[in-house]
């Protein structure tokens, strides 16, 4: 009896905590399409300059050079660049998508200043919609099975043969 308040228990904290994620991914997203608009106005006046002088984003890159502080701009401009395109692919594959899909694409929350900053801005809620109603479900389902599981584990060498 004592082993299922306990499960219980986990499946309450899975459901509190996985109730969150439909908000926390909103606001992720909300984030990271700020960085991509802030990223691309710097990668565009970067690539305009480029043209400007009738180079290539690679050729402009590579003439980037001779002094410490050139090579290190350079390094910093590649550095926004591949950021840039990491983010961008990672919003166009997940404001499409349901907080479901977002939560099966959990590798596309990758960037760690977006995740640390988001994390610092958000306060939980209640999950006064059907997804978050669906998220506190399955997190009550994964906190309780894993509690089970676990004390299951930790009986077995003592079960009666």
């Amino acid at each position: 009896m004592f082993l299922r308040v306990i499960a219980f228990a986990g499946g309450l904290t899975g459901a509190a905590g996985f109730s969150q994620f439909p908000e926390f991914s909103q606001q992720y997203l909300q984030r990271l399409g700020g960085a991509v608009e802030a990223l691309e106005q710097v990668v565009a006046d970067f690539d305009a300059s480029a043209v400007a002088e009738g180079l290539s984003r690679e050729a402009a890159l590579d003439q980037m050079q001779g002094t410490a502080f050139l090579e290190r701009r350079r390094e910093d401009m590649q550095a926004t660049i591949t950021r840039f395109t990491g983010l961008r692919g990672d919003l166009e594959a997940l404001e499409t998508q349901s907080s479901w899909g977002r939560a099966a694409a959990g590798w596309r929350f990758g960037d760690v200043e977006l995740i640390t900053a988001t994390s610092k801005a958000f306060r939980p809620g209640l999950p006064l919609t059907m997804e978050g109603a669906g998220f506190a479900g399955a997190g009550f389902l994964t906190g309780w099975a894993l509690l089970l599981s676990l004390f299951a584990l930790i009986r077995w060498p003592f079960r009666r043969r």
